[in-house]
């Protein structure tokens, strides 16, 4: 069978040596796991097909060209194309450096594959019978995280691609500390805590960094239309198109909050809206199947409770708080909290929040891969009264039941963690946290 001119155009192009692209580096790797299909997932925009350039450049790096091909099947020109031609891609590219087949491994990188038809029935193949690796990445709309695992039947391995954590926005800046925190310089802190401030209203899109207020609300809103649109209409062919975007702006201007099904059905309804009770649960789990969404349980050991409580909803990124925030409040708690179970996320944490005896709680209690265990409390304004005793007393109240765990108070400053020194827990600044090594 003759390839596709297009395709033959795009291996030539994959063949080429050519200059890198500066690209800021991703903390994301690939685990060194054999004969898995590596499924590069996450939500739109988060960096996902950059990422994918990284990993064939570190690859390039002191090697032969034809040893790492990316191609990008986000083509009008490849519309419908049959898998077949991803058969007549490996032949022609053999037919060209026969010496490298079998005997030298060759790792291709297919960016939005899942828009040729049967694509997973070749990678299987050629994972079976060729000496490659193959990654994968594609728009959450085809490529979520539970059909990666169904399509490929056990052979796929999913890294997730979310938007830059603090130490990447930094080093998008060149700003990344190469130090440790106690030895910077006091104009290096103060240049951190700026930085950090800037986060947690700008977010970590790769596209909106460096826009102006008005450019960013708007480029983070198209974002999530495409979501609603592309990941979850289109898709699910969803008709409650109203109730939809209630949910998602109800979650986004009340980052943080607890979220039940009943509730949301219940404020649906007094809205106007006329959707059922499991329509409503179908579209927040769609809302979290396309990244845009996050759901944290609450920590107990009956899976009875935990499903009747209300889950704590956080966005994908700080930055969408902002973008969606009309009453102009500042919500600097709500995205502290949301950037610090985004960075637990990336970690690979389980995260669940805590109810204590006396009715107060505590953020996070995160389970590491490790076994390691800790309760998190985060506090961004600890300078009333009122919010620093609440803070306070939950996470001492947590501790009483669970002693063996290290608990910690995450705030914005340096100045906050000295005021709250006599405290008798430990305090540090949340970004202190984020930029530890792990």
């Amino acid at each position: 069978m003759p390839l596709h001119p297009v395709l033959e155009e795009k291996l030539n192009a994959a063949l080429a040596p050519g200059q890198a692209e500066p690209m800021t580096r991703r903390d994301a790797a690939l685990p060194e796991i054999p004969n898995k299909v590596h499924a590069v997932t996450g939500m739109r925009r988060a960096g996902k097909t950059t990422f994918l350039r990284q990993l064939v450049a570190e690859r390039q790096r002191g090697a032969a060209p034809e040893r790492a091909l990316y191609l990008s099947f986000d083509d009008d020109r490849l519309a419908d194309i049959a898998a077949d031609q991803l058969s007549a891609l490996l032949e022609e590219f053999y037919r060209r450096h026969p010496q490298l087949r079998r005997r030298l491994t060759v790792t291709w990188y297919f960016d939005e594959i899942q828009l040729v038809a049967g694509w997973e029935r070749f990678v299987r193949r050629v994972l079976d019978s060729e000496n490659v690796q193959v990654v994968v990445s594609g728009s959450s709309a085809r490529m979520l995280s539970r059909e990666v695992h169904t399509s490929l039947r056990g052979r796929g391995i999913e890294t997730s691609i979310r938007p830059f954590s603090f130490r990447e926005f930094l080093r998008h800046r060149g700003e990344e500390p190469r130090a440790e925190p106690r030895r910077w310089r006091a104009d290096q802190r103060s240049l951190v805590e700026k930085r950090f401030g800037e986060y947690l209203v700008e977010g970590g899109f790769p596209e909106a960094q460096g826009l102006t207020r008005a450019l960013r609300v708007e480029l983070l809103q198209g974002y999530v239309d495409t979501v609603l649109f592309r990941d979850v209409l289109e898709r699910y062919g969803v008709s409650q198109v109203s109730a939809l975007r209630w949910i998602v702006r109800h979650c986004l201007r009340n980052p943080a909050g607890s979220m039940s099904v009943h509730r949301l059905f219940q404020d649906l309804k007094a809205q106007g809206h006329a959707v059922s009770k499991d329509s409503v649960h179908a579209l927040l789990g769609h809302l979290v199947d396309a990244y845009l969404l996050q759901a944290v349980p609450l920590h107990t050991a009956s899976e009875r409770q935990r499903n009747s409580n209300p889950r704590k909803i956080y966005p994908a990124d700080p930055g969408l708080i902002h973008a969606f925030d009309a009453s102009a409040r500042a919500k600097t708690g709500h995205a502290l909290e949301t950037a610090v179970f985004n960075e637990l996320q990336r970690r690979g944490v389980d995260a669940a929040y805590v109810k204590t005896a006396e009715g107060f709680e505590v953020d996070f209690l995160a389970a590491y891969r490790d076994g390691r265990r800790e309760l998190l409390q985060v506090c961004a304004d600890p300078s009333t009264v009122d919010a620093r005793e609440r803070e306070l007393r939950a996470l001492a109240d947590a501790v009483k039941t669970q002693p063996k765990l290290p608990a910690v108070l995450l705030v914005v400053t340096q100045e906050q963690r000295i005021a709250l020194s006599g405290s008798g827990l430990r305090v540090m600044p949340a970004y202190e946290w984020m930029l530890q090594e792990q």
